[in-house]
């Protein structure tokens, strides 16, 4: 399927129906998207002491590439979790060790993801070859946040130093993982769907009432970058806002949300209270897992503003994109047009999705 978003908004119409419902094209995503994205892993400190051995899947249930997170005092190192002798999965729970051990058949890595040890192996010749030892992947490590990659197609760290122009202010080393406070969900649609409908907030008015509340409409803001969207929520004198420093962009203006979406499925919203980074997965092509982690800094502005009850945001979300989804399996409707005020964002996605699929 050829795919193409023309550069100007005011003339460009949306991806096809058809992209959100063939079967072969979700199945391209996986390498044309997914295994050139960066991905939100962990929280440095969950993942404890140093010579901690962290196994995890990239895009588990989707692309599933077993991987090990290395934390060691010189920092952390991603390896391949899949032994090189048989291909048997070596770590099944995080754990402490020095060494990385095949339970299959002996093989013995080092944390740098060499070989250095195999049974029985005394008369193979040319032994051990470089496709002995581990592969190892790119690791970003910003502030407490873990990103990989197996081949990423941009920079991530360029995106993140862009975050950190309005929010490195906000001491995100003293912000705390809340399990009790974060959710995953199951949604009934396809995962660009879901980012679609994030990436704009021309339906807060209708969708979100309690939302549109505590947020400005009509000052709304989307501003889009390389490989990011941002989207600002402002707010009314008497709602919860940021306190910013002089000298920051923002200042003077009544800020109650920073919303940031990275290509193709991170999204780090950052409240008064603290921070909800959300993670879309794709399952299927009409069923995708949304997890909200929650990073609390101050826990008495929770249950106000912007980033209030964002459970019943998300609920009113996906209701909105289940239907939208459904939509699009009828045979009459092609494709819609872009609001160049307020669509901004999902016109960005859109290109990016068409560019990288063409590659």
């Amino acid at each position: 399927m050829a795919l193409k978003i023309k550069k100007d908004i005011r003339e460009a119409a949306t991806l096809p129906a058809s992209f959100y419902r063939d079967a072969d094209l979700f199945q391209n995503m996986k390498e044309g998207i997914f295994l050139k994205s960066w991905q939100w892993v962990s929280d440095n400190p969950f993942l404890g002491s140093p010579d901690t051995l962290y196994p995890f899947f990239f895009m588990e249930h989707f692309l599933d590439e077993p991987l090990i997170l290395v934390k060691h005092d010189e920092g952390i190192r991603c390896l391949s979790n899949v032994c090189t002798h048989r291909g048997n999965i070596m770590i099944h729970h995080p754990s402490r060790a020095k060494k990385i051990i095949c339970g299959y058949h002996g093989r013995r890595f080092n944390t740098q993801g060499e070989m250095e040890f195999m049974p029985e192996f005394e008369e193979a010749r040319d032994f051990p070859r470089a496709c002995d030892h581990l592969p190892s992947f790119t690791v970003n490590l910003w502030k407490n946040h873990v990103f990989v990659g197996l081949e990423p197609a941009f920079d991530i760290a360029s995106a993140l130093r862009t975050m950190e122009e309005r929010i490195g202010f906000l001491p995100l080393g003293q912000f705390k993982r809340d399990t009790k406070r974060s959710r995953t969900y199951l949604v009934n649609a396809h995962w660009a769907l879901y980012c679609d409908n994030y990436l704009e907030g021309f339906h807060i008015p209708f969708v979100h009432h309690d939302l549109n509340d505590a947020l400005e409409y009509g000052d709304y803001v989307t501003e889009t970058y390389d490989h990011m969207v941002l989207q600002i929520g402002y707010c009314g004198e008497d709602q919860d806002r940021f306190e910013l420093p002089e000298g920051h962009v923002d200042y003077g203006k009544n800020v109650a949300a920073y919303y940031y979406w990275v290509f193709p499925n991170m999204m780090f919203n950052f409240y008064p209270w603290g921070l909800s980074v959300n993670i879309v997965k794709p399952l299927a092509l009409d069923r995708t897992k949304v997890s909200f982690i929650s990073f609390v800094f101050d826990e008495s502005k929770i249950d106000v503003g912007a980033g209030a009850d964002i459970d019943k945001v998300e609920r009113e979300d996906e209701f909105v994109v289940e239907n939208v989804h459904r939509g699009l399996q009828s045979r009459y409707y092609q494709a819609g047009r872009f609001s160049p005020k307020r669509e901004k964002g999902v016109h960005h996605f859109h290109s990016l999705l068409a560019h990288y699929m063409l590659r």
